[in-house]
């Protein structure tokens, strides 16, 4: 299972860039035919490590060997790790850890602004002052061209790990946030 874990994590970017490491729980139940149901965080962060645990652990449904007298209602609990050997991770403080902790979770609710704003935008209705205020929040938070292209990047290397769910989000998550560059791979990945 290590091996799995190692082979198929892709460490979240706002996780990575901040230096933030520890062990996410994920818990799940299997069917007889080992095909993971149910599957939560447990104990996490609130951040992007916690869904990262979440997408590796349903990545596993199909690869457990079940024996015939596993009970189907057990709840099974799996540590997925994140650690970093960047040095410069080594010298960031408890606190500077927990601000940027809060800084993700403040940056999620600005990104749930510009994805409203799109969604009424597809319905006509918004106005181009709200829309320079997005553009304006949308360059604060660093999503670019550069940004775009990296989670592209990140979508394509799940949906040859087989997560054609995981690879999905960030497709749509592309749409969501204004960009068009996703729908070619959206129409061919995610029907």
């Amino acid at each position: 299972m290590a091996k799995f874990i190692s082979e198929n994590l892709i460490y979240p970017g706002f996780s990575k860039q901040n230096c933030i490491q520890g062990t996410i729980e994920v818990s799940f139940k299997l069917t007889r035919e080992g095909k993971v149901f149910g599957s939560k965080v447990q104990k996490g962060m609130g951040i992007d490590l916690d869904e990262e645990a979440l997408r590796i652990v349903r990545l596993t449904s199909g690869k457990w060997n079940m024996p015939a007298s596993f009970d189907t209602t057990t709840v099974l609990v799996m540590p997925v790790s994140f650690s970093l050997s960047d040095s410069n991770c080594a010298t960031r403080s408890p606190a500077e850890i927990r601000d940027a902790i809060n800084a993700y979770r403040a940056q999620e609710e600005l990104t749930g602004a510009i994805t409203n704003f799109y969604a009424k935008r597809e319905q006509n209705n918004f106005s181009a002052e709200d829309e320079q205020k997005i553009l304006r929040l949308k360059e604060q938070l660093g999503y670019d061209d550069e940004f775009i292209d990296d989670l592209i990047e990140q979508a394509r290397k799940k949906l040859k790990q087989g997560d054609k769910d995981g690879s999905c989000e960030d497709l749509q998550f592309v749409r969501k946030i204004g960009s068009n560059k996703a729908d070619r791979l959206i129409e061919a990945s995610c029907k």
